[in-house]
């Protein structure tokens, strides 16, 4: 039961992370923003007030679906971002900028 669990929780994830990645694909390509452990959205460097809001929006798209998840699964709301964020990362073109756990921006 708990492998079906975790199996829904990755596909929720994913198919959400879907969503939500298709109009920031011109600012990571131009390495403006990239994913981070924590499983948002951040700045890599200085950006355009267009794109700071359409991050603000999807971060925060993000974070209530990781809450709803997080409520789902009974576990708590750092383990989905946590999952999220390695989701992200993982998803995330060669050439874009991520940020894991402890350490600062790199290409990918």
């Amino acid at each position: 039961m708990k492998n079906i669990n975790k199996l829904f929780l990755v596909l929720a994830l994913i198919f959400s992370g879907q969503l939500m990645a298709a109009n920031l694909a011109p600012a990571k390509s131009a390495g403006i923003i990239g994913e981070q452990a924590n499983g948002y959205i951040g700045f890599v460097k200085a950006a355009p007030a267009d794109v700071k809001k359409m991050v603000q929006e999807v971060n925060a798209k993000r974070k209530a679906k990781y809450k709803q998840i997080a409520k789902k699964q009974k576990i708590s709301l750092g383990e989905v971002e946590k999952i999220g964020g390695n989701k992200a990362i993982a998803k995330t073109k060669p050439g874009n900028y991520v940020k894991r756990a402890g350490s600062g921006w790199t290409k990918k």
